[in-house]
């Protein structure tokens, strides 16, 4: 899990995941072309508000949770080998800057039917 703009106003939050996404997607097919069983990948993609904080009372761990990670793990969980699925409120961010194509409904569980995207890569 990842997580971007959780501190300040960061404006490009949601085009730093995208470009970050794209990188770990491209560094996967390197490596595998020197790996004896090649690796796969999903990754999914939500905008959104989290709540963060430190838990624990021995070991102490920070984490953030709330709808926002929740779908973007199902998105991830949905999605396909080597594609990063996005939610709508992140194409709403990346639209025009960034190549995404409509997947359709998914149903997941807990939220019902949600549009879902693959994002592509830059326009």
């Amino acid at each position: 899990m990842a997580a971007c703009g959780l501190l300040g106003t960061r404006e490009d939050h949601a085009e730093a995941v995208a470009d970050m996404a794209m990188a770990m997607i491209e560094t996967l097919s390197r490596l595998n072309e020197d790996l004896p069983t090649p690796l796969q990948i999903r990754i999914g993609v939500n905008s959104g508000d989290v709540v963060a904080g430190v838990i624990g009372t021995h070991k102490f761990i920070y984490d953030i949770w709330g709808d926002t990670v929740n779908v973007a793990s199902r998105l991830e969980s949905h999605s396909l080998p080597s594609r990063i699925q996005i939610s709508r409120s992140t194409y709403e961010r990346l639209r025009g800057r960034y190549l995404c194509k409509a997947r359709g409904g998914l149903e997941l569980k807990g939220k019902g039917l949600m549009e879902a995207y693959f994002l592509n890569g830059r326009a």
